[in-house]
């Protein structure tokens, strides 16, 4: 070959990969899914998430820098992060179930059974026939109906002892008594347990060793682990959370494992037939021979238990919780919510769950917190099954990703004044929105294959208490001054400081002495 030609064919060779080069999918600009600078060399963009904020405000921040779409380099993982409807819109409908495996975390295998609870399962045949099971057994209509007598019963607990504490002029620390209502209502409901009177100072009986290590594992559960992001750093656990994990997973599978026992004997003597509770529901349609992926029939009930414990109690209390502390801090609107009880209630008997769909105010309250402080800020990991593309981008089996959907309900271009406590958008501008994750504008509970299945029994819940409350108290902070909105950290976003109130009766006092005393175990 001679000179002229060799150099012909260099310049072809080199013209050719340049033009490749621009029009390649995985080189051009509109598939380099936007990464923020500083990337560090085996760690990636792990030190900018270090810090007591939150994660939905540091990932919402790196939004506000890089757009609404991006990605982190976390140790061996990529993770895209999604910060806006259109993209979570796509996410959770043309590419949701490409996307609706979960990623195994450290939480999932050493406090979830081995990712046998369902929030941290894979998307398999196990996944799909506990989730159902979830669905039409435990968590629908007719189940919730049959065991309403529970939190109707917990709930006139509940008021009568504010009343009394009312009476006393004591501060109240509501968010804590919130705490036991919810906790009390889940554990009934899933075991047929209860705190009794004592148990609130006797650090040794189950129900109270089961709420500590509830608490704990939503806290570790909700924090970054590092051996998620580095698994070779696991045996060393430099943050001692792997430990903490496994303690807190003994804790709980000992009790859990205690209950079960007993339901197992009343199974054999006869006397579950009723299924009373969530636990003897499941032990009736698993047969003891079950197993699915692995998981046996006991390991099976004592996940799905443990699950809805993590999701029920808690999440429900810290959004009443907010609640209360946003009317704290807007009194106009909650003196119309008490004038919306007191036209369509009336102050001679108590709100029932009959009388919700008449109080749109209130509703438009609960819907308008759960934009601003949703119960699951940030979804949990999925993880890409296959190769996909996600608004033009193409997207690697394998890669890792989350919605921010704290960032995502307050995008300024879908709400005014996105930051700020507007109830009444809810029955204006935005009245056709709802919580079922049809609205990607406003997924407070996610959207897709793995959304919330307990909303009916959520929103239940914090309708009702929301509506006893103010309807049965004038509520005033304890020292006079605005609640601080600060959030913690943890799964559902907890506040920082508990909330202490000073409740003021508002009805007759027949009204408080009427309510029946809790009686039943």
């Amino acid at each position: 070959m001679d000179l002229y030609t060799l150099i012909l064919s260099i310049a072809s060779l080199l013209l050719f990969l340049y033009i490749f080069s621009r029009n390649s999918p995985k080189n051009s600009k509109k598939n380099c899914i936007p990464e923020p600078s500083g990337s560090l060399p085996l760690i990636g963009h792990l030190h900018l998430l270090g810090g007591k904020e939150p994660l939905c405000k540091k990932l919402a921040t790196i939004a506000d820098k890089h757009g609404p779409f991006y990605s982190l380099k976390l140790g061996t993982h990529r993770v895209l992060v999604v910060n806006s409807w259109e993209i979570a819109k796509a996410c959770f409908t043309d590419n949701d179930r490409t996307l609706a495996t979960r990623a195994n975390t450290a939480g999932g295998r050493y406090m979830g059974y081995n990712n046998a609870i369902n929030a941290f399962a894979p998307y398999d045949e196990y996944w799909r026939n506990i989730r159902k099971m979830a669905i039409v057994e435990l968590l629908s209509s007719h189940r919730l109906e049959k065991l309403k007598h529970i939190r109707f019963s917990e709930m006139d607990s509940f008021v009568k002892e504010l009343y009394g504490l009312s009476r006393n002029g004591d501060k109240v620390t509501i968010s804590e008594a919130l705490e036991r209502l919810t906790f009390n209502i889940n554990l009934r409901m899933l075991f047929g347990k209860r705190f009794s009177g004592n148990d609130y100072g006797e650090v040794n009986s189950e129900p109270w060793r089961y709420k500590k290590a509830i608490k704990l594992a939503l806290y570790l559960f909700g924090i970054f682990v590092l051996a998620d992001a580095l698994p070779w750093l696991e045996r060393f656990d430099i943050q001692g959370h792997v430990r903490s994990m496994k303690e807190t997973a003994k804790e709980l599978d000992s009790i859990i494992s205690v209950w079960l026992g007993e339901h197992l004997k009343k199974k054999r003597e006869n006397q579950g037939a009723s299924e009373s509770d969530f636990m003897d529901v499941m032990l009736t349609h698993l047969p003891e021979d079950t197993v699915i992926s692995g998981h046996t029939r006991d390991t099976i009930v004592k996940a799905t238990t443990l699950v809805l414990s993590l999701t029920g109690a808690e999440s429900t209390s810290v959004t009443i919780t907010w609640v209360l502390s946003l009317l704290l801090n807007h009194p106009t609107t909650l003196m119309a919510a008490q004038q919306e009880l007191d036209h369509h209630v009336g102050r001679d008997r108590w709100v029932e769950e009959s009388d919700i769909h008449n109080l749109k105010y209130l509703q438009a309250i609960v819907k308008e917190t759960l934009r601003l402080y949703p119960p699951g800020p940030i979804t949990g990991i999925r993880e890409a099954m296959q190769d996909c593309n996600i608004v033009g981008y193409d997207v690697p089996k394998g890669t890792h990703l989350v919605v921010n959907i704290w960032k995502l309900q307050r995008d300024q271009r879908v709400w005014e004044n996105a930051d700020e406590f507007r109830p009444e958008r809810f029955m204006t501008t935005h009245v056709g929105l709802d919580v079922g994750g049809q609205n990607f504008e406003y997924i407070p509970f996610s959207s897709g294959r793995r959304s919330c299945p307990g909303i009916t029994f959520g929103l239940q819940l914090v309708h009702l208490t929301v509506a006893k409350l103010i309807q049965g108290f004038d509520i005033k902070t304890a020292e006079g001054m605005a609640v601080d909105m600060k959030e913690g950290l943890g799964l559902d976003l907890p506040k920082l400081n508990p909330l202490d109130v000073v409740l003021i009766p508002r009805l007759r006092m027949e009204l408080y002495l009427c309510l029946d005393d809790m009686n039943e175990n």
